[in-house]
């Protein structure tokens, strides 16, 4: 794929995660250290600043094959075709091989139960997967069953027509019934784990929410993602003083109603299905531990 650099004095590697076909910053850097990347017709590294205009060639190699244990767990899948299948993941479940998890994911889960019936754009670590969610978060997560699923949904991602819904549970109570986050997201400076708002290094990220109920000391929200960057609701409840109540990465340092983990659940997706353009709506009920925050916020309001 040909780009064309559009920021003067960007880095290379910024610059292929902001505008490449799902791209990451990682996958990014990784293409260029294999020698993947061109800059100018010339192999390009990470850090090289681009200038105006600059061409960018990148190509992405063909995927290899999978070497991941197959795992027997129970899985709910709550929509499949001969494309598509969309998983309801458990709180708690991580999405793909990583260190400390490398046959209890997500991934190992489905190539147990699909075999070889997964798409290969993602990678040998990530078969099928064409957006994640949090360990900790619940919810709606699409798997795409062949490249071609994989590249129509993976393109509504880009242009935003792909809607993905969440419900949380925020520290405090929002004065406003509704609103709209627009705040770049990009590396934590000097926390690489974490994410923050910034203006360097960053990309777009747009969050709208809306107040579902208020409790004491609490509020229960609807949040739709416009973007979809890491950690961005965690990111930008917390951004705006609300972070979401046990996430301690981005909020209050200690547990609140027994919760150690943040109360964020991706309760509805909607996508045109990939083969024909029909409109794809799915849905998934608040998992019980959300439900049990909800009831003790009720008593403790008395309601």
């Amino acid at each position: 794929m040909v780009l064309k650099a559009d920021l003067p004095g960007e880095r290379l590697d910024a610059f292929l995660a902001r505008t490449g076909e799902n791209l990451s910053r990682s996958a990014a850097q990784k293409l260029i250290e294999e020698g993947q990347v061109l800059l100018n017709g010339k192999p390009g590294k990470k850090n090289d600043r681009l200038n105006e205009g600059d061409r960018v060639e990148y190509t992405i190699p063909e995927p290899k094959r999978v070497d991941i244990t197959p795992t027997q767990m129970p899985l709910e899948i709550v929509y499949e075709d001969e494309d598509v299948l969309v998983i309801n993941k458990p709180k708690g479940l991580v999405v793909h091989p990583a260190a400390g998890h490398s046959d209890d994911t997500l991934v190992n889960g489905l190539l147990y139960a699909m075999g070889d019936s997964l798409s290969g754009i993602n990678g040998e670590l990530r078969p099928g997967i064409v957006h994640r969610i949090d360990k900790d978060t619940s919810g709606l997560l699409a798997v795409a069953k062949n490249d071609y699923a994989h590249t129509m949904l993976a393109s509504q991602l880009k242009d935003h027509t792909m809607a993905r819904t969440y419900e949380a549970i925020v520290c405090g109570n929002l004065k406003e019934d509704s609103g709209t986050i627009d705040a770049p997201i990009g590396r934590h400076p000097s926390d690489r784990k974490k994410m923050c708002v910034t203006q360097r290094n960053s990309r777009d990220a747009v969050t709208h929410w809306e107040v579902i109920r208020r409790y004491r000391g609490y509020t229960h929200i609807r949040c739709k993602l416009e973007t979809g960057r890491t950690h961005q609701i965690r990111v930008h409840m917390a951004y705006i003083g609300h972070p979401i109540l046990g996430d301690t990465v981005y909020g209050h340092k200690r547990k609140e109603l027994g919760q150690d983990s943040q109360c964020l659940h991706a309760g509805a997706l909607c996508f045109r299905h990939p083969r024909d353009g029909r409109p794809v709506m799915v849905f998934a009920e608040l998992p019980p531990y959300f439900r049990e925050v909800l009831e003790k916020l009720d008593k403790m309001s008395g309601s």
